[in-house]
């Protein structure tokens, strides 16, 4: 079974949490809205995607999060873009730039 789509996919939904932390630390539903803004629509990430991809993302470094109030006084579970996820961001813009590119060389060859 080929992994390369699905890696696609989960680089990609890095590359859009990573992002959506640059402006500040968000919650999780936080994480979502500026997701579905930076992509105008075209990313929708449910929470059975964003959640495990959050954590996945704690453990390797990238974020940190706390524990803080919501604007409507609910306890919610804050994320902020680490030193490390910065670094990660940048190769992540780094590759998706190189896919864009190699698509665009392939549907001008087309």
């Amino acid at each position: 079974m080929d992994s390369r789509p699905t890696t696609l996919l989960q680089g990609t939904l890095d590359l859009l949490i990573l992002q959506s932390l640059m402006a500040g630390e968000k919650h999780g539903l936080g994480v979502s809205r500026r997701i579905q803004q930076i992509s105008g629509g075209t990313f929708v990430v449910k929470p059975g995607s964003l959640f495990p991809a959050l954590h996945r993302m704690e453990e390797q470094g990238w974020i940190s999060s706390f524990w803080g109030e919501s604007e409507n006084n609910r306890r919610a579970k804050y994320y902020r873009l680490t030193k490390a996820g910065k670094k990660q961001l940048e190769a992540e813009t780094k590759r998706w730039d190189r896919i864009s590119w190699a698509i665009a060389q392939a549907l001008e060859a087309s």
